[in-house]
């Protein structure tokens, strides 16, 4: 596991983060899909799971602008 860091960010900071990883994350369910299409299981692991690290990731960083 990573150590983890402390950046202090503002709230609007977070938001604009929170947007930009929500442009990854379709990037990555796209993919995810285009994979499954071509029957490429591999690349459909791989996307499922950068998405779902993704949303957790988003997922936090929203509870931090919601507190």
């Amino acid at each position: 596991m990573s150590k983890p860091i402390n950046v202090p960010l503002t709230s609007d900071e977070i938001e604009m983060l929170v947007d930009a990883l929500e442009v990854d994350l379709e990037g990555y369910l796209e993919s995810a899909k285009e994979a499954r299409g071509n029957g490429n299981r591999d690349d459909v692991a791989t996307f499922t799971e950068a998405a779902t690290r993704i949303q957790t990731l988003m997922a936090r960083l929203q509870g931090l602008v919601e507190e």
